[in-house]
């Protein structure tokens, strides 16, 4: 793949739609070979940040208290992509026959391929990193895989060698009894429903939820059943060549624009921009007085603690200073109100002339009105969950930074109901941060929030809309807050079941091992 600058776009080449038709002539994709072509930095850019969104809200709706590729699932995750416009992302299917969109098909085929290779490059620093993008890209394959029609799905299969023949009618009359018994079908239904014959060992999904008839080592799978063999290897191959890019990262590194736009992208936040004054509620602008009231009500757990430990030490360090002063900036409290509280609260230690010298000017700088003058953004999730927090420090994400005594007490001081302070604690031991958050955000507001939490501002906004009547409430109880079991590693020990986040490079190995917990 070559990079150019901005300068030089205006001399790159770009492929027609013929071409680019011929080079990806189906929606899905095993990513084998990398991109060749030569593209403009901004536009590489602008692609991974749209495919950063859209496994993030697979992330999201896998989060959600729908049943995994169910159909609201699905519909779910399409929803949320709409409300991004990046809908595009779905709709790659060779179904559909519109010139127009046939274009188009094969532009965003492109991207997708291009994306995922950088993406890739950004993801495989880390284990932990690791195993989200193969998490995600997983779901994302299999969600995609499930809107392919069976022509379709064919021609995937002979162009990527998956050499599944269905078994002769004769073999099917054969077994046909017990087919019917292993899947609960009628003999009308059946005949219809065309099976292949695959080694036990690709197939150790079905066997191990006893979706298939086994018999001398092979299993019988249904042609519905296909995705889970095939999305098993696409995770096989997808591990393998995460493990072949972090050993070529030091290489292309080299090259300083790519190393630049490779930076923190696994951190990089892609949500709504809540830099703006405008999260005004009930028309009233938002003034120092009123903060202690919206911190017991609205604010996330974050904010609150830093809030009433300015109020009772007087003094907040520079880490919690720029995180709350930016969050109160965001919920629409101006530079002249800024001041005022952050004045009032640390001449009750110091002098006024001491904070105006020391002081004043960070408040200031946090409203572009100092220094490079850039009107800064509020924090997001991920930008306080990575923050470095020292001794003495309260800025950070508590139930992140927090030790389990401490959140406990913090949430029994805030009335959290005991069952939800339990399952918050047991989330956070899973590493679980913002999911935490959602939940705690559910348990103080008696209600269901389906989009999660990913910015402080945002909690806020969707608490000021239930507390003002703005939106409907979906009465919590009904369902819980549920996380995903991600396929446990390959190793010759059986993992610790409560770890779901592991990285395979062997699927067979593992769900072998997983095998005995389904029969006993």
């Amino acid at each position: 793949m070559e990079f150019q600058s901005p300068r030089h776009l205006a001399r790159r080449t770009l492929k027609n739609s013929s071409k680019l038709k011929s080079e990806y002539p189906h929606s899905l994709q095993l990513y084998s070979v990398p991109p060749s072509e030569t593209i403009g930095l901004q536009e590489l850019e602008d692609w991974a940040v749209e495919r950063l969104k859209v496994l993030r809200a697979v992330e999201r709706v896998n989060l959600s208290k729908n049943t995994k590729f169910s159909d609201d699932w699905k519909n779910a995750l399409k929803n949320d992509l709409q409300k991004q416009n990046i809908d595009s992302w779905y709709k790659l299917s060779s179904s559909i026959k519109d010139e127009k969109m046939d274009e188009i098909i094969s532009k965003t085929r492109q991207k997708d391929h291009v994306s995922h290779f950088l993406l890739r490059l950004a993801y495989c620093r880390t284990e932990e990193s690791r195993r989200w993008f193969i998490s995600q890209e997983t779901d994302l394959f299999r969600f995609r895989f499930s809107m392919e029609n069976s022509e379709d799905i064919r021609i995937f299969m002979k162009e990527n060698k998956m050499n599944f023949q269905p078994i002769p009618d004769e073999e099917k009359k054969k077994i046909l009894t017990k087919l019917i018994h292993a899947m609960s079908f009628n003999a009308s239904k059946i005949d219809t429903v065309e099976y292949y014959k695959v080694p036990f060992t690709e197939a150790l999904d079905l066997v191990r939820h006893r979706k298939v008839y086994l018999q001398a080592g092979y299993a019988y799978v249904p042609n519905d059943e296909l995705v889970s063999i095939i999305t098993a290897m696409f995770r096989s191959h997808l591990s393998l060549a995460m493990a072949l890019t972090i050993r070529s990262l030091p290489e292309l590194e080299d090259d300083h624009r790519i190393r630049r736009l490779l930076n923190d992208f696994d951190k990089r936040y892609t949500g709504q921009d809540f830099n703006a004054l405008q999260n005004k509620f009930s028309g009233a602008a938002i003034t120092p007085e009123m903060l202690d009231g919206l911190s017991k009500q609205s604010y996330p757990l974050c904010m609150r603690h830093l809030h009433e430990t300015l109020r009772s030490t007087h003094h907040l360090k520079h880490g919690g200073r720029i995180q709350y002063g930016l969050f109160i900036k965001g919920i629409g409290l101006s530079l002249e109100n800024s001041l005022k509280f952050w004045r009032e609260e640390f001449s009750k230690n110091m002098d006024i002339d001491k904070f105006e010298k020391q002081y004043a000017y960070t408040i200031r700088h946090n409203y572009g009105k100092e220094g490079k003058r850039v009107n800064y953004s509020p924090h997001s999730c991920i930008k306080i969950i990575n923050a470095s927090v020292g001794p003495g420090e309260n800025h950070g994400c508590p139930f992140k930074h927090f030790d389990a005594a401490l959140l406990r007490q913090k949430m029994t001081t805030n009335r959290v109901p005991q069952p939800a302070i339990q399952e918050i604690v047991d989330l956070v031991t899973r590493h679980h941060y913002q999911i935490a958050c959602q939940r705690y955000f559910e348990a103080t507001h008696n209600t269901e929030v389906d989009s999660g939490i990913q910015h402080p501002n945002q909690y806020f906004i969707e608490s000021q809309k239930i507390l003002n009547g703005e939106v409907k409430e979906k009465p919590k109880g009904a369902h819980k807050v549920q996380t995903i079991r991600a396929t446990l590693p390959a190793k010759v020990e059986k993992p610790d079941p409560t770890d779901e986040n592991h990285e395979i490079l062997s699927e067979s190995v593992l769900a072998a091992i997983d095998m005995d917990d389904d029969f006993t």
